[in-house]
């Protein structure tokens, strides 16, 4: 049965992706879908190329694991998107036409800039690939008996066929349709999960408490084994990060005005927040109650089949057997396709039209070999991203999430945000900065527990904080503000004229 939910949802998302594709006759077309989606629809596929694999999957794993303190993964859209509707939105659509990279340009020497944003774009990017690409292996490796690796290919194959040959178009249709999936699928999960307690949430609490064997299980402050600065650090790398992701942030150029622009951050929001609180409040908790410790869901040696990322889906199975479980690891699945095509899309647009078409002055670069060009780049992008996948094998998904937010958090959000407010900023500024945040979050990433550790096998970390943002993040803002001061140029004066036009478009 799960073989068949499966089918259905990779032959519905290549009829929508063909069906697009015959829509596509321009780069306008292809990038940001005709600026032709509405206000609501927008929303609906903004959050659904948000609620990644780490939404479902990753999430309940660490309530599965450490309780509580996952409310920090929950918390986070709500300051991200605050920030996107009151301070980014406008600016956004009146400055952008088809990266964020284009509001940063608009008032800073262009060249240099795109080569930063581009090169930043691509190391967010493909890390969040990867961290999707996991979540899909580990399902299909699980329902189907395929080895991880082919698992992988197969997912970064698919998503490589959504962007070559649909483009922007196939990509929004994939994540409304993905969306309006999950928040069935989620609701129907916790109000199974709650029959088995017969709908009393206190009842629920108890067997998970008891599962648990913790006494800080429902409580925060202890299960992940924070200290008060790797916290601050976890939530500043989500929430600024979340507010610069480029893949999030180009779908606010697919709507027609700054109006359309903030109704879809608003319905985001809802959307997100709704799925996230059953996440919360029921299915995790039911997961710990019904799954920790079932002996149905242990392999050999006592560990949870296919990892906790497989929680939700084995609990999919306990409150609803087989067919229901199928249907479940299908919405997850297609929550992973979508996000992967949007975050595939976004790098498509970083490499063709950050880097070829401006970067290197072939602005006059004919419709169709520049939509040829992002074809290249997502087979290109795939090859890399299936490598990632299979060297990050049974890595907590929503953990490698918060890693890739820090570089999102240390470089894109910092360059957009200050671009857009701080008259100072020069172009020297932006770029030193850029890369001090953008080469500190990828370091400290690799010398932390979660690479020099667990991927290098190394006894201890050079680094010892799990979470790199607070001070890459920091360093970030710091040099540029440092640097931007320093910067006495005739370049950094005319970005300071340049901030007046900016600022009464």
């Amino acid at each position: 049965m799960e073989i068949f939910f499966f089918f259905m949802i990779i032959l519905g998302a290549l009829g929508l992706t063909i069906f697009a594709s015959k829509r596509i006759s321009s780069a306008d077309d292809f990038f940001v879908a005709g600026r032709k989606i509405g206000g609501v629809a927008n929303g609906f596929a903004i959050a659904g190329d948000f609620m990644s694999a780490a939404t479902l999957l990753g999430i309940t794993a660490i309530i599965f694991n450490a309780g509580y303190d996952a409310v920090i993964y929950l918390s986070a859209p709500l300051g991200a998107f605050s920030i996107i509707i009151y301070l980014m939105t406008d600016k956004l659509k009146a400055l952008g036409k088809y990266s964020f990279t284009d509001i940063i340009c608009s008032r800073l020497k262009e060249r240099p800039i795109r080569m930063l944003a581009a090169v930043t774009t691509l190391s967010f990017s493909l890390m969040y690939l990867m961290v999707q690409v996991v979540g899909a292996g580990a399902l299909i490796e699980i329902l189907f008996g395929i080895p991880y690796s082919w698992a992988v290919v197969i997912v970064t194959s698919l998503m490589v066929i959504f962007v070559a040959v649909g483009g922007m178009f196939a990509t929004t249709w994939v994540q409304i349709i993905k969306a309006i999936l999950l928040i069935i699928g989620v609701t129907a999960l916790a109000i199974l999960t709650l029959a088995s307690f017969n709908f009393s949430l206190p009842d629920m609490y108890a067997d998970a408490q008891i599962r648990h064997g913790s006494d800080g299980f429902l409580t925060t402050g202890g299960g992940l084994g924070l200290s008060v600065l790797s916290s601050v650090s976890l939530g500043i790398g989500l929430c600024l990060g979340l507010a610069g992701s480029p893949h999030l942030l180009v779908r606010f150029f697919t709507v027609k005005n700054k109006a359309a622009a903030k109704v879809s951050a608003g319905v985001a929001l809802g959307v997100i927040s709704y799925v996230n609180l059953l996440i919360f409040f029921v299915i995790g908790i039911g997961a710990v109650a019904l799954v920790k410790g079932n002996k149905d869901y242990l392999d050999a040696s006592g560990e949870l089949i296919g990892g906790s990322n497989m929680v939700s889906v084995h609990l999919a199975d306990v409150v609803g057997g087989e067919v229901f479980m199928g249907v479940i690891a299908a919405i997850a699945f297609a929550t992973i396709l979508a996000v992967v095509a949007g975050l595939m899309l976004a790098s498509v647009v970083a490499l063709t039209h950050d880097l070829f078409s401006d970067v290197r002055r072939t602005q006059e670069l004919n419709q169709d070999k520049q939509i040829r060009l992002s074809k290249i780049a997502a087979i290109a992008l795939g090859i890399i991203v299936a490598i990632l996948g299979i060297a990050f094998e049974r890595q907590n998904i929503a953990y490698l999430v918060s890693l890739t937010l820090a570089i999102a958090a240390s470089t894109n959000f910092p360059l957009l945000i200050l671009s857009m407010y701080w008259r100072g900023l020069t172009t020297t500024g932006a770029i030193v900065g850029g890369i001090a945040g953008l080469l500190s979050a990828v370091v400290l990433m690799i010398l932390g527990p979660a690479v020099w550790v667990d991927i290098f096998g190394n006894d201890q970390p050079i680094f010892p904080q799990a979470y790199p943002a607070l001070y890459s993040v920091s360093l970030a803002f710091l040099t540029m503000w440092l640097v931007s001061k320093a910067d006495s140029s005739d370049q950094a004066t005319a970005d300071k004229e340049s901030f007046c036009v900016m600022e009464e478009a």
